[in-house]
């Protein structure tokens, strides 16, 4: 038998995760102790775990692998965040991911929590190949309504790349503006790793932001709810009014300040989505 004890070796392959060598999982298998039964399952979970993992990566990554395998080498996932609040800035993030790239955990910025999104982050951007988050501002939001300012945010993170995209894998919209080849993903930060890490380096930047303006306007809990249209959101507004993150353009912010609301936005025709 080893010489480590069972609680030493529960520290090593379980709490610390270690691969477990052939020769030891065999000596374990011959023990009938409770505590060797434990971790030998405690393994065989987290093999199944990530043997789950990759199949669910491997499907992830299937619209840039299709494109790897024809040569694009650069290919990039873009999406934005931010689009539904009354306040702040929207935000995008281009992301170019190096062929057979694999990122455990990367998923819809959505289905992650905080933690998660600041740590998926951090690793998108040490093994992407280029990344660019890009920010169209409240008064550019106003000028030109949300939609348009969406697009906009995203043709800027894709220009402020370090090196120009072959291929761009985009969430359900089109970049008609830039002359790229491109493909339009319904819900792809789901479907595709490397939008969902955009989406994630969109959220986490804009996050950040919306926690900087909470220091300039206090009151308003940015830093908690990030400017969405929540009962404290709306809260705050009736109390202290709107200020100068606000999006004047959004109805309940115009409701605030006394505002008429504004006449429908021309619809974008098929041609720009």
């Amino acid at each position: 038998m080893t010489r480590l004890s069972l609680n030493e070796l529960h520290q090593r392959y379980v709490i610390e995760r270690r691969p477990l060598e052939t020769s030891l999982e065999e000596v374990l298998r011959a023990d009938s102790r409770a505590g060797a039964r434990a971790i030998l399952a405690s393994i065989a979970r987290r093999r199944f775990e990530n043997r789950s993992e990759g199949q669910r990566l491997r499907k992830m990554l299937r619209f840039e692998t299709l494109l790897w395998e024809k040569g694009y080498d650069a290919v990039a996932g873009i999406d934005e965040a931010g689009m539904s609040p009354l306040a702040g800035p929207v935000s995008a993030a281009a992301v170019i991911l190096k062929p057979g790239t694999r990122i455990m955990g990367i998923d819809d910025s959505k289905k992650l929590d905080p933690s998660a999104r600041e740590t998926l982050a951090e690793e998108i951007k040490q093994k992407a190949a280029a990344w660019c988050v890009a920010f169209v501002e409240v008064e550019e939001i106003d000028s030109i309504n949300i939609y348009w300012a969406g697009l906009l945010a995203m043709r800027r993170a894709v220009e402020g790349l370090q090196s120009t995209p072959q291929h761009l894998l985009i969430d359900a919209k089109r970049l008609k503006e830039v002359a790229i080849p491109q493909q339009a993903i319904i819900k792809g930060d789901a479907k595709s790793a490397s939008i969902a890490a955009a989406s994630i380096l969109a959220k986490v930047a804009r996050d950040a932001l919306m926690r900087e303006l909470d220091t300039c306007y206090p009151g308003y809990g940015f830093a908690d709810h990030k400017g969405y249209p929540v009962p404290a959101h709306y809260a705050a507004l009736s109390k202290l009014g709107a200020c100068a993150a606000h999006r004047r353009s959004f109805g309940p912010v115009r409701e605030i300040l006394g505002l008429p609301p504004l006449p429908p936005w021309p619809l974008p025709s098929k041609h720009d989505s």
